[in-house]
């Protein structure tokens, strides 16, 4: 399915309410950044949620592989996973079944899928595939997903595993075969297939290479992703060498910072949020410890966690410094850097 077909696919997932609350973030959000004021019209048009923080891999800039959460290890379970869909599913048209670690490791990971494709909700996830066999290739196309990323972040072992640490890239090929061979067989043009290849200094020299390994398997599309790392001030072993395909721009003196200049606002924090396996909200995807918890859906309605003083004084302080908050520092949210 071409980027144009899966494009279509998200919006066929709106009705008029979702696209009325669409038109009430984007002019909250804009009259946020004028008014330097948080106003927050609506609900969340998209969510993150998470499946379970157990990850197989140990990659090193991820505190899921390695295993430095302060926060505990579980799986979400079906019925809270239920309840969240029943509050959300007036505005949220998209969900992204990923925060931390590898959404297969959940035993009923399908089930979550199926649960909001009743409710009529566009899906997505990202994987490091190495739990994909034509069995559950099948199970997968049958769920309805709509969306699989595949992260391939090299093209020989030895290339992989310097960031994949543990894993096999075998695996993930043959996985992403039988994909592509799932979807033949059931007539089916979901899930959108994307290999995302996370460009670091080992693997930069095969990335017009992951583009002929996409056709060839027959990939739907191609991203290349900058990657994140938590100490680039002075360089690190892991940084492309090209610029373009990294987060960070050489200063003069020598030292790094994010590209671009970020701005005290962030569209993330009126579309969307995120939900942790145990039903803890955060703001976004880089709270990746859950050091801001703005609210908790197991004991309050998400509609009042989200009017929150809590959460409206989160917003408040991105339209004030964005740049004072931790999470906010290593974001590339609004500089527009390539990825």
């Amino acid at each position: 399915m071409s980027r144009f077909q899966d494009s279509k696919n998200i919006l066929l997932h709106l009705n008029l309410l979702r696209v009325w609350n669409l038109f009430l973030l984007r002019s909250s959000y804009y009259l946020s950044r004028i008014l330097k004021r948080e106003i927050s019209f609506g609900y969340p048009a998209s969510l993150s949620i998470e499946p379970t923080t157990a990850c197989n891999l140990g990659c090193p800039e991820c505190p899921s592989g390695l295993k430095q959460f302060t926060r505990p290890t579980g799986k979400i379970d079906l019925n809270l996973h239920q309840n969240m869909l029943e509050q959300v599913k007036q505005s949220v048209f998209y969900i992204n079944y990923y925060f931390q670690g590898e959404p297969f490791l959940h035993p009923q990971f399908l089930e979550l899928i199926k649960q909001a494709k009743q409710a009529k909700i566009y899906t997505s996830t990202s994987t490091n595939a190495h739990f994909i066999d034509q069995q559950k290739a099948e199970e997968i196309v049958e769920s309805g997903l709509d969306r699989l990323i595949i992260s391939i972040d090299g093209l020989t072992q030895e290339t992989y595993e310097q960031y994949r640490v543990h894993g096999n890239l075998e695996k993930v090929i043959l996985a992403s075969k039988e994909l592509v061979s799932a979807k033949r067989k059931l007539q089916s043009t979901t899930p959108h297939l994307i290999f995302q290849f996370l460009a670091v200094k080992p693997n930069e020299h095969e990335i017009p290479q992951v583009f002929e390994l996409a056709n060839e398997i027959g990939i739907d599309e191609v991203r290349i992703k900058t990657a994140q790392l938590y100490d680039y001030e002075h360089g690190n072993s892991l940084m492309p060498e090209n610029e373009k395909y990294s987060r960070y721009i050489r200063q003069k003196d020598g030292t790094y910072k994010i590209k671009g200049s970020p701005g005290n606002h962030c569209w993330r924090m009126w579309s969307g949020s995120v939900f942790t396996w145990d039903g803890k909200v955060v703001p976004c995807c880089f709270d990746k410890d859950a050091k801001h918890v703005l609210g908790d859906i197991t004991t309050d309605p998400f509609q009042s966690i989200w009017k929150s003083h809590k959460y409206r004084a989160f917003r408040q302080a991105i339209l004030i410094n964005r740049q004072e908050i931790d999470i906010c520092k290593n974001c590339s949210e609004g500089t527009q850097v390539w990825s």
